[in-house]
């Protein structure tokens, strides 16, 4: 499990998934519903990318989003 804190963690997570199921940025950009520059700033942890886009992308890659709590 990997604990993501900025936009560059996030960036570098989404981008070693895509890696590792061996999708292109192209590919992954159809599959989810985004734009590939989109995609390379998301994957360059580009403060300003939007949450809901982020979240579509994460899901086309199966990656689950988990929000933890400081009471948890």
């Amino acid at each position: 499990m990997a604990y993501i804190t900025d936009t560059d963690a996030l960036g570098n997570a989404i981008k070693a998934e895509r890696r590792r199921q061996n999708i292109t940025q192209v590919e992954l950009a159809a599959l989810s519903g985004v734009g590939v520059r989109f995609l390379r700033e998301l994957e360059k942890g580009k403060p300003g990318c939007q949450i809901g886009r982020a979240i579509s992308v994460m899901s086309a890659l199966g990656i689950k989003l988990d929000v933890i709590t400081r009471e948890s």
